[in-house]
């Protein structure tokens, strides 16, 4: 019967593998990204890594405690979750509520932030100059030889166009991505919580309870 202890234990192992794939897969990201220098910002890399060996030790502890229900697991096991959740729920609903002006500010003080050269591989990348309009500069000399592949062909006053243009879109596509699938995630976690809570309660049907055995000549 579905709802039962056997269908608890099997749904919370499930959730639990399906989140360690989840694990393994952001840890195959991170590196693979570190190796292929998609993503050269160390710290971000860093990040995915974290996120994803996290998961699979909280998941490691979901399965441990779903395989022998043990009490002490599933009670930590729920816990964590369940502020992984109230800190991945909040995060994911400021990424959707977000507007374009906040996400402008945000990428403004990050791009301030990186070194470099990663902005002149941006730069280099979308052919653009500088981050907005006020800090387009044509004497910037990271920016010299992209405006004249910018003008090539072009006669007259040309200017490379600010960096925020070319990005705004995507900017947005990540912050909606993002939020999306931080919202999905979080409900499955708390689906976890509650699998994990309702299995903790079950009794297992094999285990048989201690009886009191006297003999049959026994007075009280």
């Amino acid at each position: 019967m579905c709802g039962g202890f056997t269908c608890s234990k099997n749904a919370l192992i499930a959730l639990n593998i399906l989140y360690v794939m989840v694990g393994f897969l952001l840890i195959g990201v991170g590196v693979y990204a570190r190796a292929a220098s998609i993503v050269p910002n160390l710290p971000i890399v860093g990040g995915i890594l974290a996120c994803g060996i996290i998961l699979i030790l909280i998941s490691i502890l979901g399965l441990a405690g779903a395989v022998k229900h043990h009490q002490v697991m599933l009670f930590f096991y729920m816990i964590v979750l369940f502020l992984l959740f109230l800190i991945q729920f909040s995060i994911a609903s400021s990424c959707l509520a977000v507007n374009s002006e906040q996400q402008q500010e945000f990428a403004e003080e990050g791009w301030n932030r990186v070194p470099d050269s990663m902005r002149k591989e941006v730069q280099d990348t979308f052919l653009c100059c500088g981050f907005n309009l006020t800090s387009v500069s044509s004497n910037d000399p990271s920016c010299e030889l992209i405006q004249k592949e910018c003008c090539s062909g072009i006669a007259g006053n040309c200017q490379c166009p600010p960096c925020l243009y070319k990005l705004e879109d995507k900017i947005n596509y990540a912050f909606k991505l993002c939020g999306g699938l931080g919202i999905f995630f979080s409900f499955t976690e708390l689906l976890a919580v509650f699998l994990a809570r309702r299995y903790r309660n079950q009794q297992d049907p094999t285990y048989l309870p201690a009886r009191a055995v006297f003999p049959k000549n026994y007075q009280y």
